[in-house]
């Protein structure tokens, strides 16, 4: 038995070192014999008397040794053991399932655990499930939990103990479960506390901008427009000066503000009432004066958050003002917006834009336009618009066009039937890879979010991208567009197109087709000039009637078939008025070729009811539920459908939901209704 146990490893290689020396000796006493006698006889003798001196101090010694060595592991397990129960760190061993089957005093004190100790982790931090347990023995699992108002960071790991089952005689683990989960504890609370503290008094530059500042000025007299100016930066100084912060007026309508990150909260949680403040002010001005705020959330650097303020506050101006827009690393938050922004009557944008597009077009070689999915009217008049600029510069031009809807189809046969307008005009999705090069450039109408567009694909094939739209500018646009011509305020993408063709070639004439098409567009995206109209819209109008649009020809392409009309009717009909002033109904999608069409007429339809705020029409149709949305001007149906996913105008907007069912989409309305309303958004 003594036989079976022997040293190994360093040990054993230090304790037979003599031999290998004696070795040595011998060797050495062997070539001192050769080379004198006497000399090599006294070196055996020496070599004799040290070889039995090792040989005796090994054997007696290596028992001594051993014994000491077993007392040394002995005690050394005691001493780790008792160590491990004594860490000041949390430290537990479990089961697959969560079971504890042992943990050190530490944490024992952490988790309160006694005499009657909870046998699985779950009952203790319930977040500490098998969900979430490494499923590999090289995943480290890390995540926070908070328990008895403290916070702790966990890590979590798995043990291998292979083999443990053949050695150990009290436990008996399966073989593909020889493994323990090791879980550690460690309190951040204090850590979180100071970083909390060191984020919150971190600076958050910001942007304040009026949005009409000149036609407020003009609609006051000029003996009172100090004194209103003086008002308006009294309010806008008191605000920021209550949190604590900074303000810089830069120009005569724009300031540049910073506040400590913490105070964010308060604004957040009044919903930045400066903007109603500013509206209230009244020294006999006609019109209001309305805000747009930008602020920058940036943990890096404030150059970064000076950036993000001013990408917050030319999307707040893009969806058209009187609202604030918080931007940060991963979102964007909007605020107010109730308010549809006044049209300018001033036209200077518009010709800005048109000299650009015309730059462009006039640098390449091929014009390819689209509009969005399931084009209506006003995204076909608008490339009709644009194919009509493009061909004035003698440019080739290809409108992208998938679905030609029963609103669409009297005027893109016209299109298509007229021998003066090339066979490949019109394009599908499929078709378009083709007849890209590298001087071509698109032009998006009627949508500024590019999953909407009719080729998503089409975007990444080109650089050179121009976006007009009419509708509010949300956190995913069109981002490498050149040229951006966004004007939330314009009744329809007709409308701007309009202004545009009118910059783009002196004393223009387009031809009366398309004139129809343009017409049509600005007529139902205004349902018949009622629904935000301006100045600039009966302009447009009347630059379209003058080269040759037909007023009763454009009225006799939109009447309804009998079926439509049923339809619509059937919609009414069934419209549940929810909390006293939402009408929320369904449009029978069966037997007609375009039921969003006629889903979206039945929601204009349902505010002519005395009480409605606002209509939500929903229409199944292809796999989808189409939402349109509508109201006159109480709520703003733009902000409720960005909750659900979509977007829009004010007061006319819609959204997309896959795999679901009308009456989910039902749920969802009403919980968002009652959630706006209940926070004071609606």
């Amino acid at each position: 038995m003594k036989k079976d146990i022997r040293l190994k490893g360093q040990l054993r290689f230090y304790m037979q070192w003599p031999i290998f020396m004696l070795i040595l000796l011998v060797a050495m006493t062997i070539w001192i014999f050769f080379t004198s006698s006497q000399a090599g006889i006294m070196m055996a003798i020496i070599v004799t008397v040290y070889g039995i001196g090792v040989g005796v101090l090994y054997m007696y010694s290596k028992s001594l040794i051993m014994a000491d060595l077993v007392q040394f592991a002995a005690q050394y397990g005691v001493v780790q053991n008792t160590l491990l129960k004594e860490l000041s760190i949390p430290y537990a061993l479990l089961m697959d399932d969560g079971q504890i089957i042992w943990m050190n005093d530490s944490f024992k004190v952490v988790t309160g655990q006694g005499d009657k100790a909870e046998k699985y982790i779950n009952k203790v931090i319930p977040e500490l499930n098998r969900g979430v347990f490494p499923k590999a023995e090289s995943e480290q699992v890390q995540l926070n939990v908070i328990y008895k108002e403290k916070e702790y960071s966990v890590a979590m790991h798995k043990v291998s103990v292979e083999g443990f089952s053949e050695t150990e005689e009290l436990l008996q683990l399966p073989k593909e479960k020889e493994y323990f989960i090791a879980i550690y504890l460690k309190d951040v609370t204090e850590l979180n506390k100071y970083i909390r503290e060191n984020d919150a008094q971190k600076m958050v530059a910001g942007l304040i901008y009026i949005d009409n500042f000149d036609e407020v000025i003009e609609s006051v007299e000029e003996v009172r427009q100090s004194l209103l100016v003086a008002l308006i930066d009294r309010k806008i100084n008191q605000y920021i000066a209550k949190i604590d912060g900074i303000v810089k007026k830069m120009e005569k309508d724009k300031y540049f503000i910073v506040i400590k990150k913490k105070y964010f909260q308060q604004l957040k949680e009044d919903k930045f009432a400066l903007l109603e403040e500013v509206k209230g002010i009244s020294i006999g001005n006609e019109m209001p004066a309305t805000l747009s705020i930008g602020l920058g959330m940036s943990t890096d650097t404030y150059a970064q958050s000076y950036n993000y303020a001013r990408v917050a506050i030319d999307l707040a101006l893009a969806r058209g003002g009187d609202q604030a827009v918080v931007k940060d690393a991963n979102n964007i938050t909007y605020f107010g917006g109730k308010r549809e922004q006044v049209a300018k009557n001033t036209r200077v944008k518009a010709r800005v834009k048109a000299e650009a597009l015309r730059e462009f077009i006039a640098a390449k070689d091929r014009v390819i336009v689209m509009g969005h999915k399931i084009g209506d009217v006003d995204s076909f008049g608008a490339a009709i618009g644009i194919y009509r600029a493009a061909t004035i510069m003698e440019k080739k031009v290809h409108i992208v066009i998938n679905d030609i809807t029963s609103s669409v189809r009297p005027l893109y046969e016209r299109i298509r039937d007229n021998a003066a307008y090339d066979e490949d005009l019109f394009l599908t999705s499929s078709q378009v890879e083709d007849v890209v090069t590298e001087n071509t450039m698109v032009v998006v109408v009627d949508t500024n979010k590019p999953e909407l567009t009719e080729c998503e694909e089409l975007l990444g094939m080109t650089k050179t991208i121009v976006v007009l739209d009419h509708h509010r500018q949300g956190s995913n646009s069109i981002d490498n567009a050149v040229l951006s011509y966004i004007e939330p305020y314009a009744s329809s993408t007709c409308e701007m197109v309009a202004e545009v063709l009118q910059y783009i070639a002196d004393d223009i004439r387009i031809k009366a087709v398309e004139a129809d098409c343009m017409y049509a567009g600005i007529m139902i995206d205004t349902n018949n000039f009622v629904s935000r109209t301006g100045v600039r819209t009966f302009e447009a109008a009347a630059f379209l009637r003058r080269c040759g649009a037909d007023i009763t020809r454009v009225r006799k392409m939109f009447r309804d078939d009998m079926d439509s009309y049923r339809a619509k009717a059937e919609t009414v009909r069934r419209a549940e008025v929810y909390r006293g002033e939402f009408a929320i109904a369904e449009c029978p999608g069966k037997g007609i070729e375009s039921p969003t069409i006629v889903g979206a007429q039945a929601a204009n339809e349902l505010l002519n009811i005395a009480g409605i705020r606002a209509s939500f029409v929903l229409t199944a149709y292809n796999g989808k539920v189409y939402l349109s949305a509508r109201a006159i001007d109480e709520v703003n149906v733009q902000v409720i459908a960005e909750r659900l996913g979509g977007g829009g105008h004010i007061n006319g907007a819609g959204a997309q939901f896959s795999d679901m069912e009308v009456e989910e989409v039902i749920g969802m309305i009403k919980g968002t209704l009652d959630e706006m309303i209940e926070g004071g958004d609606i």
